[in-house]
């Protein structure tokens, strides 16, 4: 998303827009992003973050037509994981550490974003179309993280994540009940 939204005047111009319509699609992706939060906004009740996070997957992987592309890709961004990775982080921490986790997912954000903006025109120019395949490959690898390792947080409170976490096939074998034997101060 980075990329589109860092580069798709320069991309657009390279490929043989002109300067007035590179800068027309950039306005016109923004407001693709800008309509399909609102469509994340809505519909996350509803649905839920994990059926969000997997439907965006499937215009992130298969479009490829230019302009259009990119606005289907932006959507599916602006529905999934644009909104969703600021909202999970916050939903999924037990109530003493959310603020720390969020904090922490804030700086990996903007250590990757620095990064892939560092990285992306060297990468565009030697791996030229397969930069998007590469892209695709990433968003596969999302795809499997969200549908083997997320859990679906609707509905759910706050308070009632630790026994989403608890009954999770994944996540289950990191907590450990607590020795009722156990007596403060003695051992």
């Amino acid at each position: 998303m980075n990329v589109f939204v860092f580069y798709a005047p320069a991309l657009l111009k390279r490929m043989g827009f002109g300067n007035n319509a590179s800068l027309m699609s950039a306005l016109i992706t923004g407001i693709v992003n800008f309509c399909a939060t609102l469509v994340s906004i809505a519909a996350v009740d509803k649905y839920g973050t994990r059926t969000l996070f997997l439907e965006g997957e499937l215009p992130l992987l298969f479009s490829m037509l230019v302009v259009i592309a990119m606005c289907v890709y932006i959507a599916g961004f602006a529905w999934s994981w644009g909104p969703l990775c600021w909202l999970v982080p916050s939903e999924i921490f037990p109530l003493e550490i959310p603020s720390a986790a969020q904090s922490i997912k804030v700086a990996v954000n903007m250590i990757f974003t620095f990064c892939i903006a560092q990285v992306f025109t060297t990468m565009l120019c030697n791996l030229k179309f397969g930069l998007f395949i590469f892209f695709a490959v990433c968003a596969v690898g999302m795809s499997i993280f969200i549908y083997k390792l997320l859990p679906e947080t609707k509905g759910v409170s706050i308070e009632e994540m630790t026994i989403i976490w608890k009954n999770h096939p994944r996540w289950s074998k990191y907590f450990v009940e607590k020795d009722s034997s156990f007596e403060m101060g003695k051992f």
